[in-house]
This record gives C-alpha cells, sequence and structure tokens, in this order.
C-alpha cells in the first residue's frame, strides 16, 4: 500500500466530511425546499398583488410576484457561472480548500440569519438575502466535492458519497419536525405563523453553522498537487487554470459528454426540488381560494425526506448489482414520471404526499450516484476546478430549470405547466448519458473504475 493511498479512507476523516451534509441540509430541506419561497411569494404578492408586478421596466412587468423565487434562484446561480470556476482552480495550486469552503459555508448561514428580519413589504431584502445563502451553499459543495477524491479511493466513493447523502436527508428530516412542531404549536405559543417561520429560517442558518465546525476540525488541509507556474501569482495562475480546465474538458470528449447530460437532467431534478413547496402549496391552496397551510406542506416534505434516506441507499445497491450508469438513468425515468403525476394527478392532501414520497426515493440517489461517477471523470489534482464546472449545476444552483419554470408560470398563471416542463430536461439528460461512454471517460482522466479498483484493493 502507498503513503498516497494510505492517506484515504480513514473513517473519523470520512465522518468530518459526512457532518457536512448534515449541517447543511437544515438550509436545502427547511429554508430552499418549504419555507424561503412560500414566504417571499406571500410577502409579494401581499404587497403587488397575486401576480403583480415586483420590478418594472418601462410599465413592462420584468418580475412578478409569481416569478420573484425562481428568478431569485436562478440569479444566485448565475452569479457562480462567472467565480466559482476561477475559486476552484485557486483551490487547486494552493492547501486553502477548507478554508474557502468555511469562508463561504459562514456567508452562507449569516444569509438565512438575515432572512429572519425578511418581514412586511421587505420581500426584496429577503431575497437578497436568499440570493447570498443560495450563492454561498452552491460555493461551498464545490470544496466539499473536491474533498470526496482526497478521502476515498475510487471503489468506495459510491457507497461514501450515498451515505453522506442519507446522513444530510436524516439531518432534513429531523430539522423539519423540528419547524413543523413550532409552526403547528405557534398559536399555542402566542406568536403568529409568520413568526414562526422567521425562526425557523434562523434556527436553520445556526444549525448549519454549528454542525458545520465538526467537519473543519476534523478534515484534513493537503498539499497541493499542482504548483503555479514560476513567475506567477496564484490568482493569475487560477484565472489560466479556468483556461486550461476547459481545454482539459473539451479534450476529455466523454466527460464533457457528462457533464453535459448531468447539466440537463440536474436542472429538473434541481427545480422541482425547489419549487416543490410553491407548487403544491398555490395549487392546493391558494389558487382554489384557501388560506395556506403549512403543515401540510413540511408533512409533505418530511415524508420525501424520511424516504430520501432509504432511496438513497437502495439505489447504491442497485449501482451495485447494475453499474452507477444504470442506476441514475433508472432514477431520471421515475422522476419522469413524478411531473407527469404532478401535472395530471395532483388534486388532493393525499396525493401530495404519494408525490413527495416517490421524489424521495430517487432524491439523494440520482445526485450521489452521479456526484460519485464524475469525480472518478477528473484528472488528479483539478478536483476543485472540474467540482467548479460541476456545481454550476449542482444541488438547487441550477439555473435553466428555475427560469423556465417561472417564465412558464407567468405566461399560463399556472403551476400545472411549468412542472409539467421539466420533463424536457429528464428525457433530454437521459437521452445523452445513455449514449455516453462511462467507463472510457474514466480512464480518459487516468482512474480506475469501480471494479477495478476494489481488484486493486484486494491484490494488497
Amino acid at each position: 500500500m502507498t503513503s498516497k493511498t494510505s492517506d484515504k479512507n480513514r473513517p473519523l476523516e470520512i465522518f468530518g466530511w459526512v457532518m457536512y451534509d448534515w449541517a447543511n441540509h437544515a438550509f436545502f430541506a427547511v429554508v430552499l425546499g418549504v419555507l424561503v419561497g412560500p414566504y417571499l411569494t406571500e410577502l409579494a404578492q401581499r404587497s403587488a398583488g397575486d401576480n403583480g408586478a415586483v420590478l418594472s421596466l418601462a410599465g413592462y412587468p420584468l418580475v412578478t410576484a409569481k416569478s420573484l423565487f425562481s428568478y431569485s434562484v436562478g440569479i444566485s446561480v448565475f452569479l457562480q457561472v462567472f467565480f466559482l470556476p476561477v475559486l476552484g482552480a485557486v483551490a487547486d495550486y494552493t492547501h486553502l480548500k477548507k478554508a474557502f469552503m468555511a469562508v463561504f459555508c459562514y456567508l452562507g448561514a449569516s444569509g438565512c440569519v438575515l432572512l429572519y428580519f425578511a418581514e412586511g413589504d421587505l420581500y426584496l431584502f429577503g431575497t437578497i438575502a436568499f440570493i447570498l445563502a443560495n450563492l454561498s451553499a452552491g460555493a461551498s459543495i464545490v470544496f466539499f466535492n473536491s474533498f470526496l477524491n482526497d478521502i476515498s479511493t475510487e471503489d468506495r466513493r459510491d457507497r461514501i458519497s450515498s451515505w453522506s447523502f442519507a446522513v444530510g436527508y436524516a439531518s432534513a428530516t429531523i430539522t423539519l419536525i423540528l419547524s413543523f412542531i413550532l409552526l403547528f404549536n405557534a398559536p399555542r405559543l402566542g406568536i403568529t405563523t409568520e413568526y414562526a417561520v422567521r425562526l425557523c429560517l434562523l434556527a436553520s442558518g445556526l444549525w448549519w453553522a454549528g454542525f458545520s465546525v465538526i467537519s473543519f476540525l476534523l478534515l484534513k488541509s493537503r498539499q497541493p498537487l499542482r504548483t503555479p507556474p514560476e513567475g506567477k501569482s496564484i490568482v493569475s495562475a487560477g484565472l489560466r487554470e479556468v483556461s486550461d480546465t476547459f481545454k482539459e474538458l473539451f479534450r476529455l470528449k466523454h466527460t464533457l459528454k457528462f457533464l453535459i447530460a448531468y447539466l440537463i437532467y440536474n436542472d429538473g431534478i434541481q427545480t422541482v426540488i425547489t419549487m416543490a413547496g410553491v407548487f403544491i402549496t398555490q395549487e392546493l391552496f391558494i389558487a382554489r381560494g384557501l388560506p395556506d397551510d403549512r403543515t401540510v406542506l413540511i408533512t409533505a416534505i418530511l415524508v420525501s425526506q424520511i424516504v430520501a434516506v432509504f432511496g438513497a441507499l437502495i439505489l447504491e445497491r442497485v449501482s451495485r448489482l447494475t453499474s452507477t450508469k444504470t442506476a441514475i438513468l433508472i432514477s431520471l425515468a421515475i422522476w419522469s414520471a413524478i411531473v407527469v403525476y404532478g401535472y395530471v394527478a395532483l388534486e388532493t392532501v393525499a396525493e401530495a404526499y404519494f408525490m413527495s414520497a416517490a421524489i424521495g426515493f430517487v432524491l439523494g440517489g440520482s445526485q450521489a450516484l452521479s456526484r460519485s461517477l464524475f469525480s472518478r471523470m477528473i484528472p488528479k489534482g483539478r478536483e476543485s476546478a472540474f467540482f467548479g464546472i460541476y456545481a454550476i449545476s449542482e444541488r438547487g444552483t441550477s439555473w435553466l430549470g428555475p427560469i423556465a419554470f417561472g417564465l412558464v408560470a407567468q405566461l399560463t398563471n399556472s403551476y400545472r405547466p411549468a412542472i409539467l416542463a421539466l420533463i424536457v430536461f429528464f428525457v433530454a439528460g437521459g437521452l445523452l448519458l445513455y449514449f455516453t461512454n462511462t467507463k472510457q471517460a474514466i480512464h480518459d482522466a487516468g482512474n480506475l473504475t469501480t471494479a477495478e479498483a476494489a481488484g486493486q484493493a484486494n491484490d494488497i
């Protein structure tokens, strides 16, 4: 066994890495997945009307109350396109990967805390705070994902990545239950439901910040495998590295095909996750002139999180019985069926719970397996730069899907055709993945497949 290999698969460091998913899922589940979308939308609707203009140009409504949240998601991701690849490239030249991850972690947690102060007609302040939180969350995930290659060998990554998501969804379940208890008991505690929502947003930021300390204590900084060219500063070398990374990506044509496929189908996944709360709230309650019942929404999302814990592990098992690629394709077929069901059949609370369970089953596995598969396609020493590109379409950071969803909702004044439109992302992404030679992509990057790495490990 080489010293390089012995530096990996350390249980304590893997535990520290997994704990970051435990920490940040309070944001992804409670804030992004449940509360902030309906909350900011309702604040805007109170001030501007059901679908009134929030921002206008020459009398034309650029942003309406119904599209405000989806556009804010799109903007936060669009900004990442410009600086995440640069940050990733800089990190590959330094030992500051963990420091970058910590900075963006606490910027994001601060954004959650600021959401507590969004009330009344301060929906634009709340939107800015959310953009900060979502932008920073995506940035921290770049460096978090790149640690997967540092802490594990190829044959362990599917399992570690899936367990990380499973632990994250367990955290999401707990934080959702606590949020549910507070919202359900708000009148008994003498507070309004709106104030209870603000407390949940605040608590999610504190949860994210607090548990992340464990990750930063246990993760180990490593010396970079590459150094800046002579006479170049780290920043200038990082800027040059972005160009070199894209050149390398175009050379690795099978990796490029996978990344494009992932960008397409993950846009659909992230949009369903992000917009599910708004979709259920608007279609089951607001569109029918009924008062919003947040306990139904939280229960629906809670169902998805509980099922997701087991779904992530089941799909990892499917990947071992078939292949990682096959397991991802199965999950995309289920995602397609989900959006069709939402358009055609969603009429009752029970049906919303069923749809949530189906989402939960494929939620973690499709993401965990995509992450571990891509990690094997990255040349050594370029993990952060490649994951910087990967992050453009990663977890709640997609921009085409939310903007398409918001545009269809704005034009049709309904969320049903908006949810159905997302099937295009699953079908197109799935077809491109089907025709991608993932095994060749792994070999072209100089890495081993899961089976090859397991055989090598057995020889050590």
